[in-house]
């Protein structure tokens, strides 16, 4: 069995971290064109069952600006909203984004420091190639570790004198 200590966990992060983001499972987005109505787009995200972002991209892949969940609701609340209107009407035209190439630790802090949920990551025409989540992230991390550390409360060193519960 691993050791499971703060120091051993400490030692691996940082390697994990380093690892670029071609190892960490990614997802297609969920994509549209230019002109696409904001009706539909809404629909993509409320059929994908997991509040995603909707990418518009040229017909060839090139990513030209990204409608999140936020940004629909954030109008929906405000007031009317014409579904009919098209997609650019509303979506950030310049979007942060990710390169396989670019780190995990550099993933980590453009969520963070951006409170973004998902990111997508384009090639160097800036064809977007997935999408990148904080879930996949997490996963990605959580599973480098055996399942005993995963397990273990927040501060192994101290032990309950008796069961929590009946």
């Amino acid at each position: 069995m691993a050791e499971l200590t703060e120091r051993a966990v400490s030692a691996r992060v940082p390697s994990l971290a380093r690892e670029t983001l071609r190892v960490v499972n990614r997802r297609d987005p969920l994509t549209v064109f230019e002109g696409t109505s904001l009706g539909r787009c809404l629909s993509l995200v409320e059929g994908s069952g997991i509040g995603d972002s909707v990418v518009v991209t040229t017909p060839d892949g090139v990513l030209r600006g990204v409608l999140t969940e936020r940004d629909i609701f954030k109008v929906i609340v405000g007031g009317e909203i014409d579904l009919d209107a098209p997609v650019e009407t509303l979506m950030n035209r310049t979007p942060r984004t990710l390169r396989l190439e670019q780190t995990v630790h550099e993933a980590i802090a453009l969520f963070a420091d951006g409170r973004f949920r998902n990111v997508p990551l384009v090639d160097d025409e800036g064809r977007v190639v997935g999408i990148v989540r904080q879930q996949d992230l997490l996963k990605y991390l959580a599973e480098a570790f055996p399942e005993e550390l995963l397990n273990l409360p927040p501060r192994p060193h101290q032990r309950m004198k008796e069961t929590e519960g009946a």
